[in-house]
């Protein structure tokens, strides 16, 4: 009779998720190049918007060490990676589409600072609204979650998006719809994802 190993426990990603992952937001200065939460610079391309949003567990209380990624496509609707070979769209040299950020520890509130992307057209051919994705990690979270965010005033681009028809309740691609603000003259995405609830953010198996 064979004998078999038992499965190695689970483990989560805290309570050193700033200090490992973004150690600047922790206030250790470790590494000389840090992705950070600030995608842009005075050369990208683009419509400059602000993301903002908390993460909050069941009970609506927001998670106060959680770190997040974003990856997009930039103003031309092209990721910067060689598996987007979209013929047409140029890259931008000042936008690598990828960032890290963490939450505030006493309010909460994640930032990030970026480019409203455009419209991706999908490995079917068929045109995605433009949209951004967020990868969540925190303390209890035993495997990342994925999840996307869609901009509310593109709804004739939301209306028609692969993805978010494939959410077979309506109400529920709601989830995915950011909020947009004007403050003056930044205007930002307000995005809150809801681990669990009435209110759960539509998380994606990838």
């Amino acid at each position: 009779m064979k004998e078999y190993l038992q499965e190695t426990a689970s483990q989560t990603a805290g309570p050193y998720v700033h200090i490992g992952l973004a150690p600047d937001a922790a206030g250790f200065h470790i590494f000389e190049k840090n992705f950070g939460p600030v995608l842009v610079n005075s050369h990208t391309q683009g419509e400059r918007i602000t993301i903002e949003g908390r993460v909050l567990d069941g009970s609506g209380t927001p998670v106060r060490d959680v770190l997040l990624e974003i990856w997009q496509a930039n103003a031309n609707g092209r990721y910067n990676h060689p598996a987007d070979r979209q013929e047409g769209k140029a890259l931008d040299a000042d936008f690598r589409g990828w960032g890290r950020a963490c939450s505030d520890f006493d309010s909460g509130i994640w930032r990030f600072e970026t480019i409203k992307p455009g419209p991706v057209v999908g490995r079917d051919g068929r045109m995605m609204a433009p949209h951004v994705n967020l990868w969540i990690a925190a303390r209890g979270i035993n495997i990342g979650l994925n999840t996307r965010m869609y901009f509310d005033d593109e709804q004739a681009a939301n209306q028609t998006d692969p993805v978010l028809n494939l959410i077979e309740w309506e109400v529920r691609r709601q989830t995915l719809i950011a909020q947009k603000e004007t403050r003056g003259n930044e205007t930002v995405y307000r995005f809150d994802i809801y681990l669990q609830g009435d209110k759960e953010t539509v998380f994606f198996d990838l």
